[in-house]
């Protein structure tokens, strides 16, 4: 088993445990949802090769958040992570409009500044669908998926 695959086993298993042992979650079921589809992506986007360098980002100076931030080879990608339990209304990826778009570009640029000003870097948004007639979830990747102005 590689370790990518060990440390999601034994996350889930953690998981488990918890979900037993400690006080209900009285997170909205979609929250839960949305955490654990961050938490796939995650490990799906290391298994296509990412290097995860920073989870659920803030800056203290603007609003908003980025769900993960990693390397795909020499680019480095700000992904946004949207969960979905149907594709009945709308594809999740549309959840990322103008506004979210540019409270996303708000917090990466405070983090680019923090490293050398010829980074490549790009907006990556991740589907990852819980669909009730599969087992496993579906992860669509869109790189690129909007511009970085």
């Amino acid at each position: 088993m590689s370790s990518g695959r060990l440390t999601h086993a034994a996350i889930r298993a953690l998981d488990w445990i918890s979900a037993r042992t400690l006080p209900p979650d009285n997170l909205p079921q979609h929250q839960r949802i949305g955490r654990r589809g961050e938490e796939d992506a995650y490990f799906y986007l290391r298994h296509r090769g990412y290097v995860m360098v920073a989870r659920n980002f803030r800056s203290p100076n603007r609003r908003g958040e980025i769900d993960i931030i990693g390397w795909d080879k020499d680019v480095l990608c700000f992904i946004e992570v949207k969960t979905r339990t149907t594709r009945a209304v709308k594809p999740a990826e549309a959840a990322v409009d103008r506004d979210k778009q540019r409270n996303l570009a708000a917090v990466a640029r405070e983090y680019l500044r923090h490293l050398a000003p010829s980074c490549q870097w790009r907006f990556d948004v991740v589907s990852v669908y819980y669909e009730e007639h599969s087992c496993q979830p579906q992860f669509e990747v869109f790189q690129s998926a909007f511009p970085a102005s």
